[in-house]
C-alpha cells in the first residue's frame, strides 16, 4: 500500500475556545516548574546555567486564551491522515498541528491516548491546552501558546518520492520560525518527524523543545527508557536526583505508583541511543526514538491520589481512561532553555512506532534486563543507522517549498519577515496571510504613525520586539501609540518609562481604562496595593460607561472585572469590589471564576454561611490553573469540612 495523504474532518465533542483576553499579560507567567536560585545549589554545571537562561518575564506579544468554557457540543475538526499499510496518522493543523491519533492498521490498536473530546483547560503557557496525543512544545518551560492555535501545513516531496505534511509557524515568544515535516515511507512501520528551529536574528536565542507524547495509563504500564538515575520534580518545586527504577519503596516506571503529579528527567548516559516506550502488560505499546539532538527523556505522571485523578477527569470525560505522558527535549528537564546562535539552526529527526518486547523481561524484577529487552526489540524494528539515515535525506528536504497548502496559520511570521528581510526556504510566510491583526502595525512600519482605530473597540494585541518599540517611539504621541509603547517598554524591563507612557496617553484618552489597569500592574509590582486597587476601580468604572455589545467588550469586562475584584479584596476594599460586582453583566456573574470571587466577597464581608453555599450549590472554574490551590484555599477559609472531591484538584502533599 502506497502512503496516502488526504484531507480529513475530525468530530469531537468541543468546549467553545471563545474570545482572546485583550489584557496585555505584563506579569511573569505563574508556572509551577519553577527553580530559584538556592534550589540550583548543587546541580550539574550545565544544567543549572540553562535553568537561569533567559526566563520569561512576560507573555508578551502573546495574549492569553481563557474564555474557553466547559459546555461540550459536536464539531468538526480539519484534520490531515497520513496512511500506509502500517499506521494510519491523524493530526489537527488547527489546534498546534497536533498527532490527535497513531493507529497501527495491521491490529487497529491505537498507540496514543487518544482524547474523545476537546476540552481546553489552563496549562498552556498562555491558557487553552487540551490533553491527547503528540504536541509539539516550543517557546519556554510549559506548553506552548499555540497549543490551541492554527499552523501552516501543506504538502511537501518526501525523500523517497512520496509526499510528506510540513507544519510551521512563527513561535512569538522568542520571535523563531519552526518547521515540523511528518513523513511516512511507504512501507515504514514508524512515522518520521523532522524538526528544524531557526534563529534569523543577529542575536542569541534561547530555544525550548520538548515532544509530549500521551499514552495509555494502565495499572501493568510500564515506562522504559535508557537511564538508571532520573530527575525528579513535583509540585513542590524541589529537582532531586533519584534512582530508577525504585524509589522511596516503589516501583516509579508504573506511573500509577506514584501518589502525586511528577515529572522524571531521565538521566540517559552521553552517547546511548535516545528512546522511550511505553509497554502494557502484554509487552506491547509505542516507541518514540530520535536521533541525538533530542537528548532529553522524561515521564510525567497524574498518580494515583485523589487530585491527580480529579485533574484527568476534567480533561476528558469521565470513566474514559486516563493518561501518562512520555516525553523528549533538547535538554535534560523542562527548566532549561538552550543557547542558539544568530543565524543558526537546530534540526533532528523523531520515530514514533509500534514496539512489541518480551514481556517477561519488561516486567522482571531486573531493571537492566528489562531496558535491554525494550532497546533490543527497537534494534530489531528500527536500527540507528536507519533513524541517522532518515534524518540526513530529510535534511535535503527540509528547504524544498511547500506545495498544495492544507491550512493556514497567522499573520503574525509574515509580518516578521516583511520588515526583517529575512529569508526562511522552506518555510514561506507570505504576505497574503497579513491580517486584520497586523493591519496597524504593518501602517505603522510603512509610515511610521500607528493608526487610530477605525471604532471603538478594546486596544489590538501590543508587539514588544526592538525594532517594534523603536517605532513606536517615533511615532507621533497620541494615547493608544502611548499605551502599546508602554507596553513594549514594560517587555523591556523599562518600568519607569512604561509608566510615564502610559501617564502621558492617559492625560488625553478617551479610553482611559487600558492605561489605567496598566498603571494598576505596575502599582501592584510596585509593592502600592492600595493605590493599585484605587486605579482598578477607575478602570472598571471607566469600561463600564465605554462598554458596548459583543464579545470583545464582554471578554474586556470578563478579564478586567477578575483582576479589578481580586485586586480590591486583597487592599480590604470591600465596598468597591461590591460595586464592580454590581456592574457586572448579569451572564458573567453566573460563570465559575466569577461564582468563586462572588464567594470570596461575601467571606469577607462576614458572611460565610453565603459563601459556603455558593460551593454547595455547585460551580466549575474553567481556567482554573495548574497547580492552582485557590478552591482548598478559600473553602479551608470558609469551613472545616473536608474539601468536597468535586473542588479537589491538589498536586502535591499536604503541607
Amino acid at each position: 500500500m502506497a502512503t496516502t495523504v488526504r484531507r480529513a474532518v475530525l468530530n469531537l465533542p468541543a468546549a467553545p475556545l471563545g474570545p482572546e483576553n485583550p489584557l496585555p499579560v505584563l506579569c511573569a507567567p505563574v508556572e509551577a516548574h519553577t527553580l530559584d536560585e538556592r534550589s540550583r545549589e548543587g546541580l550539574p554545571r550545565d544544567m543549572a546555567r540553562q535553568i537561569g537562561y533567559e526566563p520569561l518575564r512576560s507573555l508578551l506579544p502573546v495574549r492569553l486564551r481563557d474564555g474557553y468554557q466547559r459546555r461540550r457540543k459536536e464539531r468538526g475538526f480539519e484534520a490531515v491522515v497520513l496512511e500506509n499499510a502500517h499506521l494510519r496518522v491523524t493530526v489537527l493543523p488547527g489546534l498546534g498541528g497536533r498527532v490527535h491519533s497513531l493507529v497501527h492498521v495491521p491490529t487497529g490498536r491505537e498507540l496514543l491516548y487518544r482524547n474523545p473530546v476537546f476540552q481546553p483547560a489552563n496549562f498552556a503557557l498562555n491558557g487553552a491546552w487540551f490533553s491527547g496525543g503528540i504536541e509539539w512544545n516550543i517557546g519556554a518551560t510549559g506548553h506552548t501558546t499555540l497549543s490551541c492555535s492554527p499552523v501552516h501545513a501543506a504538502l511537501v516531496p518526501a525523500p523517497d518520492g512520496g509526499v510528506m505534511v510540513r507544519l510551521w509557524e512563527w513561535e512569538r515568544l522568542r520571535d523563531l520560525p519552526f518547521q515540523v515535516d511528518l513523513w511516512l515511507p511507504q512501507d515504514s512501520e514508524f512515522l518520521y518527524v523532522g524538526v528544524r528551529v531557526r534563529n534569523p536574528h543577529e542575536r542569541t536565542a534561547p530555544v525550548y523543545w520538548w515532544s509530549n507524547i500521551a499514552v495509555p495509563e494502565d495499572p501493568g504500564t510500564r515506562v522504559l527508557a535508557p537511564a538508571d538515575e532520573a530527575w525528579h520534580f513535583g509540585y513542590e518545586r524541589a529537582l532531586r536526583r533519584i534512582p530508577v527504577p525504585r524509589w522511596e519503596d516503589e516501583d516509579r516506571t508504573y506511573p500509577l505508583r506514584s501518589e502525586y503529579p511528577a515529572d522524571f528527567f531521565y538521566e540517559v548516559p552521553e552517547g546511548a541511543r535516545p528512546w522511550i516506550a511505553s509497554l502494557d502488560a502484554e509487552g506491547r505499546g509505542l516507541v518514540q526514538t530520535s536521533t541525538a539532538r533530542l537528548r532529553g527523556r522524561k515521564l510525567f505522571v497524574w498518580g494515583s491520589g485523589d487530585g491527580g485523578r480529579r485533574w484527568q477527569e476534567w480533561l476528558t470525560e469521565p470513566g474514559t481512561g486516563g493518561y501518562a505522558e512520555i516525553q523528549a527535549g533538547l535538554a535534560r528537564t523542562q527548566l532549561e532553555h538552550v543557547r542558539l546562535e544568530a543565524g543558526a539552526e537546530f534540526s533532528w529527526l523523531e520515530a514514533y512506532g509500534p514496539l512489541a518486547a518480551d514481556p517477561g523481561a519488561v516486567h522482571g524484577p531486573d531493571w537492566a534486563s528489562a531496558r535491554s529487552a525494550a532497546e533490543a526489540a527497537l534494534a530489531a524494528a528500527l536500527p540507528h543507522a536507519r533513524v541517522e539515515e532518515a534524518y540526513e535525506a530529510w535534511r535535503g528536504a527540509a528547504d524544498t517549498e511547500p506545495g498544495e497548502r492544507l491550512a493556514a496559520g497567522s499573520g503574525w511570521g509574515a509580518l516578521e519577515v516583511l520588515c526583517g528581510g529575512y529569508e526562511l526556504p522552506g518555510t514561506p510566510f507570505e504576505a497574503a496571510g497579513l491580517g486584520e491583526a497586523q493591519a496597524p502595525w504593518l501602517e505603522l512600519w510603512r509610515t511610521g504613525v500607528f493608526p487610530a482605530p477605525r471604532r471603538v473597540a478594546p486596544p489590538g494585541p501590543s508587539l514588544v520586539a526592538p525594532h517594534w518599540r523603536d517605532m513606536l517611539e517615533t511615532a507621533p504621541a497620541d494615547p493608544l501609540t502611548e499605551y502599546h509603547l508602554g507596553v513594549a517598554q514594560w517587555h523591556a524591563g523599562d518600568v519607569a518609562q512604561a509608566v510615564r507612557s502610559w501617564e502621558r496617553g492617559l492625560a488625553l484618552a478617551p479610553s482611559r481604562w487600558p492605561l489605567l489597569r496598566c498603571l494598576a500592574v505596575a502599582d501592584a509590582l510596585a509593592g502600592d496595593p492600595a493605590r493599585a486597587a484605587q486605579r482598578y476601580a477607575e478602570a472598571f468604572d471607566d469600561l463600564a460607561e465605554e462598554s458596548r455589545g459583543g464579545e470583545p467588550w464582554t471578554a474586556a469586562e470578563s478579564a478586567l472585572g477578575r483582576e479589578a475584584m481580586t485586586a480590591l479584596l486583597a487592599a480590604g476594599r470591600l465596598p468597591a469590589a461590591r460595586a464592580v460586582w454590581d456592574r457586572l453583566r448579569p451572564a458573567l456573574r453566573e460563570e465559575g471564576r466569577f461564582r468563586l470571587l462572588a464567594a470570596r466577597l461575601l467571606a469577607a464581608e462576614g458572611h460565610v454561611g453565603a459563601a459556603r453555599r455558593v460551593f454547595e450549590e455547585g460551580f466549575e472554574l474553567p481556567d482554573l490553573r495548574e497547580g492552582d490551590e485557590v478552591l482548598s484555599e478559600v473553602w479551608s477559609r470558609i469551613t472545616h469540612r473536608p474539601l468536597p472531591a468535586t473542588y479537589d484538584f491538589r498536586m502535591r502533599p499536604p503541607t
